[in-house]
């Protein structure tokens, strides 16, 4: 299902496997990660974040797909290359200022911008496979 140059199927998927990656991802680190934001209770899940979460991948991923099909080819190899590019250039360095700024811890910082890394490498990876 491809319109204006975007396989609207692989979307659709990278953010599905970038949901669930950072599902994954902060069972992992959740310990850590709330005691580096100074939380000692337990996550209460509310609906509102998770809601924001996938609507924020989804959208991600759309505008990732749509980066890399004005690159060039869109295949596993740049696709994987050009997430951690676009991680680097603009995730990571946001993330950075704005904990620098806010005084965050550095493992904060590190965890959430490990995250991102992980996800916009596999979106990329997905849409890299599909193609578009």
């Amino acid at each position: 299902m491809v319109f204006a140059g975007i396989n609207y199927i692989a979307v659709i998927v990278a953010a599905i496997v970038g949901f669930a990656a950072g599902s994954v991802w902060y069972a992992a680190f959740g310990a850590a990660w709330r005691a580096a934001l100074g939380q000692t209770e337990a996550f209460k899940p509310r609906p509102g974040p998770f809601i924001t979460a996938i609507l924020a991948q989804l959208l991600m991923a759309y505008m990732l797909a749509g980066v890399l099909g004005h690159l060039g080819d869109v295949t596993l190899q740049n696709g994987i290359v050009g997430g951690a590019f676009i991680w680097l250039g603009f995730v990571a360095t946001t993330i950075a200022v704005n904990d620098s700024f806010q005084g965050a811890n550095v493992s904060l910082t590190l965890i959430d911008a490990g995250h991102w890394l992980v996800v916009l490498v596999l979106m990329g990876g997905v849409i890299g496979l599909f193609g578009a």
